[in-house]
């Protein structure tokens, strides 16, 4: 057989591989990028939540609480608007070195492949910085409407917010999934997991510390800084139940 062939039937057997997702050990999430004798940092990698077609960028929290995180929301400037319609929650938007949402059909694949919990990282304009954490987090597929399962908090200062989200499906502007009230200012809210308008706001219209002009439109966690208190940053993260 001639270089030529061999070089085709190794590009073909490549490639079969590549479509099975077999035998590359192509990462899944930031824990199978981590590695316990060469420690990474923190920073943006490549992902393969579905298999060899779905690389995708992540940003990979390798620091709070041992590591391994893979962060799903991230603000953290308010560099990228997140009122958005409902595909674009769906597909994905921003960029993983900065503020970015990765996508609801990423989310619902990776939770259905593993068991995760859910972390979320938040800070002030005054450098004060707290946590949540919930044991058990999932997302249904899209037939579903996204729908949310979260439990098992653990408080790191900020109090409880995500309870109240749980079980409820993904709402939009667009696509309100029945579960908005008249408390709400729904024309600015971004899109998420409401509940009877919402204790948690990551998603939100960013602005800078307090302000009450118009009612709980922010990037708030209400039972840390109330409605009327924009977060400086919030990171929400996952990482596989050990």
């Amino acid at each position: 057989m001639s270089s030529v062939q061999l070089v085709s039937v190794g590009l073909v057997l490549l490639a079969l591989l590549l479509d099975s997702g077999m035998s590359l050990d192509l990462p899944i999430d930031c824990s199978d990028i981590y590695n316990n004798d060469n420690p990474k940092p923190s920073g943006v990698y490549t992902i393969y939540p579905i298999g060899s077609t779905s690389a995708v960028q992540v940003y990979c929290d390798m620091d709070s609480l041992d590591g391994r995180w893979t962060v799903f929301q991230r603000r953290v400037d308010g560099s990228v608007n997140f009122y958005r319609p409902w595909d674009h929650y769906k597909t994905g938007f921003g960029n993983a070195v900065g503020e970015y949402w990765l996508g609801l059909d990423t989310l619902s694949h990776l939770t259905l492949r593993k068991k995760y919990e859910l972390l979320v990282d938040m800070e002030d304009f005054d450098g004060g910085k707290v946590f949540a954490r919930y044991s058990s987090f999932s997302v249904d597929p899209e037939a579903s409407g996204f729908t949310l399962h979260v439990s098992g908090f653990t408080d790191g200062g900020a109090g409880d917010s995500m309870s109240t989200h749980n079980r409820q499906k993904f709402s939009t502007f667009d696509k309100d999934q029945d579960s908005w009230t008249s408390n709400c200012a729904r024309k600015f809210l971004g899109g998420f997991w409401y509940n009877d308008c919402h204790f948690a706001n990551p998603n939100g219209v960013y602005r800078w510390g307090a302000d009450g002009t118009i009612f709980a439109i922010g990037v708030s966690w209400y039972t840390w800084k109330g409605y009327d208190y924009s977060l400086k940053s919030i990171s929400m993260m996952v990482r596989p139940v050990q």
